[in-house]
């Protein structure tokens, strides 16, 4: 089942690189009281991904800011290498967006969100959404009908929605 407007996000298990390699991160303690922005793309460095979606958000990061959101999360299923290194030749990294891996697909497939497009060399990904998290319930819900247009799951139209 898909996730929607009103439920909330399981607490999965993702992962970042740290300074010592990668590290896990309980996405569950990180949305806890916390208001936060949260996209997902196909994969890193793929056209619309790098190209539309997140310097969408890196354009609008102090937007959100100004409208009480506390982070704006990536999430791609690439393992964590991909996201660090994707997430500094974007400056999504400086523009302080977390990048976090979903390298098993583990939390797209909880919440319904995973499609295959294996001519693209694309197998268990993510499909493009954002969402806005107010401790851990999604309250705004902007999934894309197809995974190469970033029309409603943009920055600037996740900002227009809150």
């Amino acid at each position: 089942m898909t996730i929607s407007t009103g439920d909330k996000l399981p607490d999965a298990k993702l992962v970042k690189m740290g300074d010592k390699g990668p590290e896990a991160v309980a996405l569950g303690e990180k949305l806890k009281g916390r208001k936060v922005a949260l996209f997902a793309v196909p994969g890193a460095f793929t056209p619309t991904c790098h190209s539309a979606h997140v310097p969408s958000f890196i354009r609008t990061k102090d937007e959100f800011a100004a409208k009480g959101v506390d982070e704006i999360i990536c999430i791609s299923v690439n393992d964590p290498f991909v996201m660090k290194a994707w997430g500094e030749v974007t400056g999504a990294t400086e523009a302080g967006i977390s990048m976090l891996s979903d390298a098993s697909s583990e939390f797209t497939k909880a919440i319904g969100m995973s499609f295959d497009a294996p001519p693209a060399g694309l197998v268990a990904r993510s499909k493009r959404y954002a969402m806005l998290v107010d401790d851990g319930v999604v309250t705004v819900f902007h999934p894309e009908e197809s995974p190469g247009t970033c029309d409603i799951s943009g920055g600037e139209a996740l900002l227009a929605a809150i």
